[in-house]
């Protein structure tokens, strides 16, 4: 069950992500707020994010046991274990931004995502 918590949250970061690579004005939920609209040399930045994204969220069902393995089981846990540290960091991170948005919005959904791949993964 955490892993489908977990994809569920991740994927609103997912679209968060997409909208606004799109172009529309939500770059104050990431990186501190600093880009109202992401400049595009940015937004590239912001695809390959996203790629990473979509692949961790198949880490995540995988650990759930929703998906079969595309790693051996060893290495699909030491993503997951390098992925729950990242958004444990990442979520500190969110928490202490300038930017309010990014606090409120980003911070507990990434946070959520942490607590499930950290639940999933033990």
């Amino acid at each position: 069950m955490a892993a489908i918590i977990g994809t569920i949250a991740f994927s609103i970061v997912i679209v968060l992500s997409i909208l606004i690579i799109c172009g529309l004005p939500l770059g104050e939920l990431t990186m501190g707020g600093q880009h109202k609209v992401f400049p595009p040399r940015l937004r590239i930045i912001l695809i390959s994010q996203l790629f990473l994204q979509l692949f961790f969220v198949v880490i995540l069902l995988q650990m759930g046991g929703y998906l079969p393995l595309w790693f051996s089981e060893r290495t699909t846990r030491i993503i997951a274990i390098v992925m729950a540290v990242y958004l444990s960091i990442n979520t500190l991170m969110n928490f202490i931004s300038k930017s309010k948005k990014e606090k409120y919005i980003m911070t507990p959904l990434s946070l959520i995502t942490a607590i499930c791949f950290w639940v999933t993964i033990l």
